[in-house]
């Protein structure tokens, strides 16, 4: 079995970083670590606990730091939590599990029960839309409303995306950053994440598998509300065969295509708490 991180010192290096950038966020918040059948899971918690409940699931590469700016939005309306996956540069077990199977959901039902949440709206983007796609579809009952931002596992992947990044990686860290500009959909992102990525980039062991694509009678299954929200210049995922086939499976989904949007579609809040709200 994989885990996260190259080398003990690397992952010092990136948790690091990780604890300076909820330092830098003013906003107060909670550190929580549960116990799951797959390891330890770190949370960072936000709003009223008598408010419904909101899921936050980040992407391969990343951890629940992505979501500090938005939270704050989110924890008007929610009791927010966003989850560090395992096997991914966070704070939860380092252990990669597999994508087959059902380790993944069974992991996040987990979450659920130590958190003691009945029912939750989940927003996940790239691999985290995934799994929350998953887990939608085998625990339907505990899902509120589903927020899927550039997921894997509905449309296929761009294997012209492994030509972009050995191309750029030619260039050292100069291409290395482009190469973020376009995942970002040609826009450029602050410095201090830009960093960050590029530190995890170092030090974390990325997946080398493909994500598995659902079935149509897997899709079906989510009969809860879905907003799908994808972008036209996306460099790794084919937004627009995700965005048709969705559609075409689900008539209740809200689909949203963004044409100057990349991969990185993180600033839909307001769009996404209209669905929620």
């Amino acid at each position: 079995m994989t885990v996260a991180f190259k080398s003990e010192e690397g992952k010092k290096e990136v948790l690091k970083y990780y604890d300076l950038l909820l330092t830098k966020g003013s906003l107060e918040h909670e550190k929580i670590m549960v116990n799951t059948s797959y390891g330890e899971t770190f949370i960072i918690a936000m709003g009223k606990k008598e408010l419904p409940s909101l899921i936050l699931l980040h992407g391969s590469g990343m951890n629940s730091s992505m979501w500090i700016k938005e939270m704050e939005e989110y924890s008007k309306t929610h009791r927010v939590y966003a989850v560090d996956m395992p096997g991914e540069p966070g704070k939860s077990d380092e252990n990669q599990l597999p994508f087959g199977g059902d380790e993944f959901s069974n992991w996040l039902n987990d979450v659920f029960n130590e958190l003691l949440i009945e029912k939750a709206s989940i927003v996940g983007i790239s691999l985290g839309a995934w799994l929350g796609t998953k887990f939608a579809i085998r625990y339907s009952d505990k899902v509120d409303k589903l927020i899927l931002l550039c997921p894997a596992g509905i449309g296929p992947q761009k294997k012209s995306f492994i030509f972009k990044f050995l191309f750029y990686s030619i260039f050292g860290e100069k291409g290395i950053d482009k190469l973020y500009y376009k995942i970002n959909g040609d826009k450029p992102i602050p410095e201090i994440m830009l960093n960050y990525q590029k530190l995890i980039a170092k030090h974390f062991n990325f997946r080398k598998v493909t994500i598995p694509i659902f079935t149509d009678n897997e899709l079906r299954k989510l009969t809860m509300p879905v907003a799908l929200f994808v972008g036209g210049k996306d460099v790794m995922l084919h937004s627009e065969k995700t965005a048709n086939r969705l559609g075409s499976l689900l008539n209740h989904a809200e689909i949203n295509f963004i044409q100057e949007e990349g991969h990185s579609i993180i600033n839909q809040g307001n769009e996404i708490r209209k669905f929620l709200n």
